[in-house]
């Protein structure tokens, strides 16, 4: 058994749960949508030689994210319906950790002050503010964390 089962279920095959529900239950965009999203995410497994983990799956739900929000303001300016387009970015956004907004960052690195504010520059803080917020695990905006480690460097 892997050392890593943080939960009991992992995201892949939540996943494929939730693409029998939307079978079952007839919703068509949440079952194309998943399937695509492990179809890619079994691709990559197997490009990089390595069981389809929760990061895998991120990466596509990420990378299909992002050039779901880079097309759809294209198709509108070409005049094309996005509502499904639009329905599947709210999916799949839904997939991802939230954020952690500037206040828990701040929380997270009280006890890096001193380290921070000792940074030769604001890139050497940053690097440090990322490393610690890393190890607790965080989702952060980047400019969130700049704008934190600004303050905190005033």
């Amino acid at each position: 058994m892997p050392e890593e089962q943080e939960t009991d279920v992992s995201l892949h095959d939540e996943l494929k749960a939730r693409v029998t529900a939307a079978v079952k239950s007839g919703d068509a965009l949440t079952r194309d949508a998943l399937r695509t999203v492990l179809g890619e995410a079994q691709a990559e497994a197997v490009r990089r030689k390595v069981e389809a983990t929760d990061e895998v799956v991120l990466g596509v739900v990420r990378k299909t994210v992002t050039g779901l929000k880079e097309t759809i303001p294209l198709a509108k300016n070409a005049g094309r319906d996005t509502t499904q387009r639009e329905a599947e970015l709210a999916l799949l956004e839904s997939l991802l950790p939230k954020a952690w907004g500037q206040e828990a960052i701040a929380a997270a690195l009280v006890s890096i002050r001193d380290d921070l504010r000792a940074a030769k520059n604001e890139g050497q803080a940053l690097g440090v503010a990322m490393k610690a917020l890393k190890a607790q695990g965080a989702t952060a905006n980047p400019d969130d964390v700049k704008a934190v480690v600004a303050a905190v460097r005033a």
